[in-house]
């Protein structure tokens, strides 16, 4: 463990790429198998399940701290992280135990299952023979909220240098379901057949939003343009007579959607498909919302798959015949996958995407325009040479969404944030008038500097009406503009509307309470995008 929160605080202490590659490298050419398996899992998302509640721990450090639980509680703001906290707190430890990460991971998942009682003696031993560094990380293991600011990309460049291995192909080994449970360092990053597993998707291939205007990419001739749909990104395998979804999420979501299995009936094996897996009504997308009665689920009742009938617009071909293309250009890649899709039954799950004609970008941004009609989210630009890389390249892939719904809202609620923000206002909840009456609609954590974050957390602390644990009710005096991707009709919601990625556009300090927008406003957004 000595050596693994080594390896945290050099990552923790520096923001270059370089500094961050070059310490995980050297952890990976000399840590144990076990710890070097149990890094790469951590580092991509495998955390082992939260094994004590937040609360229990807070009572716990209070208690070998010889403190109040209160003022435990209140240092967690302060210091901003309650990992770190109850690390500071706790008296020094009574012994030194070197152990190993995968020596602690186990007794976590140990304490997991314990009864409660056991699990305090163990949670109570492991703090007695670490220091404050270790305690940390334990701490932040134990209540599954470990994050490292270290990309899967940067985790599989360390790793090509540490054992000399081609990066594409350890980007491809670390896809799919594997846990340290059911696989070995050997198999999983040394072993000679690393496409044994024929359910395993590649990495997925990302866009860079495109902030500027499209004639900065150069001449129109080199690129190809579709509609950006919003769905679930998905690839479909083909392979060895059985087939699987995968979710860009490495979640792997074929359960959800069992029309899929009849793709085999029209594909050969040794297929891979790249793209949106949509819920679908006649001949366009019905909105997300009804997607998401499909997500988590492992079966799915007739009524939805009725309600919801999935299809998978593709977009890429990424293996052809058991090959792997993804280095021929899109153009020719696209040419495949046209060929193969041609002529493709209607009954068959699968659409191509319909690539756009254009001679100029203005022709391209007129239909641009047109996106929210097709329950679209804009367009994805795609140089045509490019080849189908890991990750996100800046250059050969790009998202031109559409401009953001916008809607004037007031602030009614406030809570602190969280990490190096806890002493800050940072989450507030929206209201729009319904009447004479303020209902809220929304809640929104990101979009403003810390400047401005600054600025109303010294406001919410004069202008506090009632509190409701660490939420704060204010005086509604300050309108905000809410920007959003997508509206939907919400049960769950006083509102009745509920809104995709929320943020604030800016604060609207020019603008008085009594015109910011209406329910009205809401609904008729509703109805003709929802």
């Amino acid at each position: 463990m000595k050596r693994f929160a080594r390896l945290f605080a050099a990552i923790d202490a520096t923001t270059r790429t370089s500094v961050k590659v070059a310490a995980l490298a050297a952890y990976f050419a000399d840590a144990p198998d076990n710890d070097r398996l149990w890094t790469v899992a951590l580092f991509s998302g495998r955390r082992p399940r939260r094994a004590v509640t937040a609360t229990r721990l807070r009572e716990w450090a209070a208690e070998r701290a010889g403190l109040p639980v209160w003022l435990v509680e209140e240092s967690h703001p302060v210091v901003g992280d309650l990992a770190e906290t109850i690390a500071l707190v706790l008296p020094p430890p009574e012994r030194d135990e070197d152990r190993s990460l995968s020596h602690w991971i186990d007794v976590l998942r140990d304490v997991a299952k314990a009864p409660e009682e056991a699990r305090k003696t163990a949670v109570l031993a492991a703090w007695s023979a670490m220091d404050t560094p270790r305690r940390f990380l334990f701490n932040k293991l134990i209540t599954g909220s470990f994050r490292v600011g270290v990309s899967r990309k940067l985790m599989t460049r360390a790793l090509a240098q540490a054992t000399a291995r081609d990066e594409a192909e350890l980007a491809h080994r670390l896809m799919g379901d594997w846990t340290p449970d059911n696989v070995t360092w050997h198999s999983l990053i040394e072993a000679e057949d690393p496409t044994a597993d024929a359910s395993r998707p590649y990495p997925f291939c990302l866009a860079h939003p495109l902030e500027a205007a499209p004639d900065t990419l150069g001449a129109p001739g080199g690129w190809l343009a579709e509609w950006k749909w919003d769905g679930i990104r998905g690839q479909l395998i083909l392979r060895d007579g059985a087939w699987h979804l995968w979710s860009r999420g490495e979640e792997l979501i074929s359960d959800a959607f069992p029309e899929f299995a009849r793709a085999a009936d029209f594909l050969p094996p040794g297929t891979v498909i790249d793209g949106e897996v949509l819920a679908w009504e006649g001949e366009q997308p019905l909105p997300f919302a009804a997607l998401q009665k499909r997500i988590g689920r492992k079966s799915v009742p007739k009524s939805v798959l009725q309600q919801a009938p999935a299809m998978l617009y593709a977009y890429d071909l990424l293996e052809w015949q058991g090959e792997d293309i993804r280095a021929r250009p899109m153009a020719e890649r696209r040419s495949i996958l046209d060929s193969l899709l041609e002529n493709l039954s209607t009954d068959a799950p699968i659409r191509r995407s319909p690539l756009l004609r254009f001679e100029t970008w203005d022709d391209l941004a007129a239909q641009r325009a047109t996106a929210r009609d097709r329950r679209s989210e804009g367009l994805m630009l795609k140089q045509a040479a490019s080849p189908y890389h890991a990750g996100r390249r800046r250059g050969d892939w790009w998202k031109w969404k559409l401009d953001p719904f916008t809607i004037d809202a007031v602030m009614i609620y406030a809570q602190s944030g969280s990490g190096r923000r806890a002493n800050l206002f940072t989450d507030f909840t929206f209201a729009v008038w319904n009447g004479n009456d303020l209902v809220p609609f929304t809640k929104a954590y990101s979009g403003l500097s810390d400047e401005e974050f600054a600025e109303i957390t010294r406001w919410v602390s004069r202008h506090t009406r009632q509190r409701f644990g660490p939420v704060r009710q204010v005086t509604p005096t300050h309108v905000f503009e809410i920007a959003f991707e997508g509206i939907q009709a919400s049960s769950r919601h006083k509102s009745g509307v509920a809104l995709r990625f929320p943020r604030m556009a800016r604060w609207r300090k020019d603008k008085p309470v009594q015109e910011a927008n209406t329910l009205d406003d809401l609904k008729a957004m509703l109805a003709a995008y929802g």
